[in-house]
């Protein structure tokens, strides 16, 4: 079941924080809410669950209101059909990984024989099965996120709801997690409204992807569609690196639109129309292609600094357009000094406005 918030206003006293936030996130898909600190996407998530009281709009969940300002409609947390994975886990110390995971049927009344037959199943399925008896604490941080989603998934709710919760992990474990969460969803068809800061984390895992900045949705989209076609220089910038060009002059010529850069030099683009005034453009790094510094049509620059990190090369390369960041894989010996060519195809020329 979808999730749907209609005109979401929240105030901390006079701090307005989400400024009227209209969106639907889908039926059995992973909903990623992305931003910055303080850019209102953990408080999106607590209103929907019942943890803050927002200012005006409503809240639909799993087709049932929940939540609207006038007529008034205020459904308690525990009524609306959610789970929810807190950044600190929340698991109870005192208990038995059995015990954690089983609460929400204890507390729905369950009888025991049915609780231990779902909390076992359940078990089986995050790969904690033979570490039901342990005690909560004596857990791995990977294996007490596992708990956590354990007992959201246990008691069955069509929603559920994920704040920030990797982020206490470390690097490879994030990694591993992340593909255990999409494994699951897909396996169970819940719809999942996940928070985080982290771009990579959000292009990895989400259907789709809600972009927020200061209280509002600012884009929304599949990850790779938002990735490659940023709408503002904020979107190019959070949803990974981007070069930005601000200095330049539309052309169109029978071959095509093209744009002059401060250097003189042109690029292709594949826009139908002028830019609106104070457009900029994007390119990504790895958009760029490195080539001779005399082949026709490229940008010559020097190479400044170069940075291997695995599976491709950056460089920062001077030229006359200002520095620019490259990324290339399979990258030959080059160093800083060299003077080299830049390529780029017009259709990874992006304009966007600030």
């Amino acid at each position: 079941m979808s999730v749907v918030v209609a005109g979401l206003r929240k105030t901390y006293g006079s701090q307005l924080v989400l400024k009227g936030v209209t969106e639907t996130f889908d039926e059995a898909q992973i909903s990623v809410l992305l931003g910055p600190s303080g850019c209102g996407k953990t408080t999106t998530l607590r209103c929907i669950a019942g943890l803050e009281r927002p200012a005006a709009g409503r809240i639909d969940v799993a087709g049932r209101l929940v939540y609207q300002q006038a007529p008034q409609v205020w459904v308690p947390p525990e009524r609306r059909g959610l789970s929810m994975v807190f950044q600190s886990y929340a698991i109870w110390p005192h208990m038995s990984v059995f015990d954690n995971v089983g609460l929400p049927l204890r507390a729905a009344g369950m009888e025991p024989a049915q609780i231990r037959k779902a909390v076992g199943e359940t078990l089986e399925m995050v790969g904690l099965g033979e570490f039901a008896d342990r005690g909560a604490m004596d857990l791995s941080g990977g294996q007490q996120q596992r708990v956590a989603l354990a007992r959201c998934i246990v008691s069955d709710t069509p929603v559920i709801l994920m704040d920030e919760p990797l982020s206490n992990l470390d690097a490879k474990l994030r990694v591993t997690m992340r593909a255990e969460i999409r494994t699951l969803q897909r396996r169970l068809r819940r719809t999942i409204l996940f928070v985080t800061h982290d771009q990579e984390e959000a292009m990895s895992i989400a259907d789709t992807v809600y972009l927020y900045r200061e209280g509002n949705v600012v884009q929304r989209g599949r990850p790779k569609e938002i990735y490659d076609n940023p709408a503002t220089r904020y979107a190019a910038e959070f949803l990974g690196r981007a070069n930005i060009l601000q200095n330049f002059e539309w052309m169109q010529s029978p071959a095509g639109p093209s744009v002059r850069l401060a250097d003189g030099a042109l690029l292709p683009v594949a826009v139908d129309a002028r830019p609106a005034q104070g457009s900029m453009l994007c390119i990504r790094p790895e958009k760029w292609r490195v080539a001779a510094p005399d082949a026709a049509g490229a940008i010559a620059g020097d190479i400044v600094e170069t940075t291997f990190v695995g599976d491709r090369t950056e460089y920062r390369i001077d030229t006359g357009i200002g520095r620019l960041l490259v990324t290339e894989l399979n990258a030959i010996d080059r160093k800083p000094g060299d003077r080299v060519g830049l390529h780029v195809s017009a259709h990874d020329v992006k304009v966007v406005v600030e």
